[in-house]
C-alpha cells in the first residue's frame, strides 16, 4: 500500500526523527538511554527497537518499520533468519567460548568455509570481533611480513574507529578530530570518485584509476620501497558508496606487484554477497594479498576475519597477534550458517536482481527531474548522490528524504563526505513486494523534496 508522506517530516543533524515514534514508551527509553549510555553514539534515527523479524523491526510503541539499512550492511539475511537462529541456538546449547586455551571445531569449520569462498590462494583465516579489529590486524601483518613501515590509503575511505583504523579513515575529519598524534607513516592518495573530483568526460579514462596520482605520490612523498601495504575499499562505503572505474583495482595490483607492496582489500561492508559476488574484488578478478571482512559475516553477531595465503599468514609466529573473543564459537556458528544460507537460497543472484530493480527505479526518478545527480552501485550496494544544479551537495535534502521515509515506516541511511548520499542496502532476502514498497516510499520522498 502506498503511504502519503507528511509535509512536516524533519531531520535533526545526523539523526532522522519520526513524529510517529514519539510515543510514551519511546520517550521513556530515550530518557533512560541519555542517562546511562555514552553520548558518543551518533544514531541514524531516534527509534527504540524491541523486536525484529525478517525485513522489519518493531519499536517499543509497537510501530513496524521496513529496514533497508540492515544495521549498516550487517543483517543481510534479515532479522532472526531461521537458519542462523537455529545454528546459534544449537551452539549455545553446546559450548560458547574457549579463547586460545583450546582449539575448537566451530572455529576450524568457519575458517574452512571462509577460505572456500575467498579469492584465489587466500586460504588461511584469523578471526577477530569487528571490522576495525581486522583492519588493525591486517596493518600489523603487513608491517611484520614486509619489514616496511608505510601504509597507503585513499581519500574518502572508512576503516574503523580504533587508533590505527581511524588513522586510515579519511571519510570525515570529525572521526580523527582530537586524537592526534595518530599512527605514523600513513599516506593518503585520491580515490577515483569521478563525480566529485574528475574533469574528464563521462566514460573517458580516469587518470586516477590509471595510477597517475599514485605515481605522483611515489615521486614526491614516499618511495614505494617504504610501503608495506595499500589498504583500499573496492567500493567505498561511508565515503559515499563510490564505485571506482573498471580497472582501478587492476592498477593497484600491478603497482603492488611492481614494488613489493601488499594489497589489502577492505571488504567489511562490500563483502559476503552484497555486490552479487562473494566479494567486490571478484568482479574484476583481482586477488588481494589480504582480504578483510566482517559486518554481514555473522548477520548481527560480532565477528571479523583476516584472510591471506598460508605463507603470508606465517609471518605471525604463535603469540605475535592474538584475541580473547575472536573466533568465539557462537559467532563462528552464525558465520557458517550465513555462508550456507547465501549458497542454498541463491542470494548472490538475488543481490544482483535487487540492485537492478532498485537502480531502475532510481533512474526513473532522475528522468522525472529532481532525482539524484548520480545513481551508482554494484548488486545490492547502491548509492544515490544528491547535488543541486551547481554541483553543490544537497545535505539538508538528504536529511529530509531520510526523515520522510522514516515517518512513512521505512528506514534508509545516508553516507558520504557531505552526508548527501542515500545508501540502499536492503536485506538480500527481501521480497519484490517489500522492496517495491520501500522504493515507492523513497521515490515519493525524493519527489516531495525537489527544489
Amino acid at each position: 500500500m502506498t503511504q502519503t508522506l507528511p509535509a512536516d517530516a524533519t531531520a535533526t543533524g545526523h539523526t532522522a526523527t519520526s513524529p510517529a515514534a514519539s510515543g510514551s514508551a519511546s520517550r521513556t527509553w530515550r530518557d533512560r538511554d541519555r542517562s546511562a549510555v555514552s553520548p558518543a553514539y551518533s544514531r541514524y534515527t531516534d527509534l527504540v527497537i524491541q523486536d525484529g523479524e525478517g525485513v522489519h523491526v518493531v519499536d517499543v510503541d509497537g510501530r513496524r518499520y521496513l529496514d533497508l539499512g540492515c544495521g549498516i550492511a550487517v543483517t543481510s539475511l534479515g532479522h532472526r533468519h531461521p537458519a542462523v537462529a537455529a545454528a546459534v541456538h544449537a551452539q549455545v546449547d553446546s559450548y560458547w567460548h574457549t579463547s586460545v586455551v583450546t582449539q575448537h571445531v566451530r572455529q576450524t569449520e568457519a575458517a574452512e568455509r571462509i577460505a572456500a569462498i575467498a579469492p584465489g590462494p587466500l586460504d588461511t583465516v584469523f578471526f577477530a570481533n569487528s571490522g576495525a579489529e581486522v583492519v588493525e590486524g591486517a596493518i600489523k601483518l603487513a608491517r611484520r611480513a614486509t619489514g616496511r613501515p608505510g601504509i597507503l590509503v585513499f581519500e574518502g575511505g572508512f576503516h574503523g574507529r580504533t587508533m590505527g583504523a581511524v588513522t586510515c579513515t579519511t571519510s570525515k575529519a570529525h572521526y580523527r578530530e582530537g586524537y592526534a598524534p595518530l599512527l605514523p607513516e600513513v599516506y593518503v592518495s585520491p580515490y577515483p570518485y569521478c563525480l566529485d573530483r574528475c574533469s574528464h568526460p563521462p566514460g573517458a579514462p580516469c587518470p586516477i584509476a590509471l595510477g597517475a596520482e599514485l605515481e605522483r605520490l611515489f615521486a614526491r612523498m614516499v618511495a614505494p620501497s617504504q610501503l608495506a601495504a595499500m589498504l583500499v575499499e573496492p567500493i567505498q562505503g561511508e565515503g559515499g558508496y563510490v564505485v571506482p572505474p573498471a580497472g582501478f583495482l587492476g592498477t593497484l595490483r600491478r603497482l603492488c606487484d611492481q614494488h613489493g607492496i601488499l594489497l589489502i582489500a577492505d571488504e567489511v561492508q562490500s563483502g559476503m554477497g552484497r555486490t552479487g559476488r562473494w566479494f567486490a574484488v571478484d568482479h574484476e578478478q583481482v586477488v588481494p594479498d589480504v582480504l578483510i571482512t566482517a559486518k554481514a559475516l555473522g548477520n548481527g553477531l560480532p565477528i571479523g576475519a583476516i584472510v591471506a595465503r598460508r605463507e603470508l599468514m606465517g609471518a605471525w609466529d604463535p603469540g605475535a597477534h592474538g584475541t580473547t573473543f575472536g573466533g568465539n564459537a557462537v559467532a563462528c556458528a552464525a558465520a557458517i550458517a550465513v555462508i550456507d544460507t547465501i549458497e542454498r537460497e541463491g542470494l548472490l543472484a538475488r543481490a544482483t536482481a535487487i540492485g537492478a530493480r532498485s537502480q531502475a527505479a532510481a533512474r526513473g526518478w532522475q528522468a522525472a527531474g529532481g532525482g539524484p545527480a548520480e545513481v551508482r552501485g554494484v548488486g545490492a550496494m547502491i548509492g544515490l548522490e544528491f547535488r543541486d544544479d551547481a554541483g553543490r551537495p544537497q545535505t539538508e535534502r538528504v536529511a529530509r528524504i531520510r526523515a520522510a521515509c522514516l515517518e512513512a515506516g521505512v528506514i534508509v541511511l545516508g553516507c558520504g563526505i557531505h552526508d548527501n548520499v542515500i545508501r540502499l542496502i536492503p536485506p538480500l532476502v527481501i521480497s519484490d513486494a517489500d522492496l517495491d514498497h520501500g522504493l515507492s516510499v523513497l521515490g515519493q520522498a525524493v519527489q516531495a523534496t525537489r527544489p
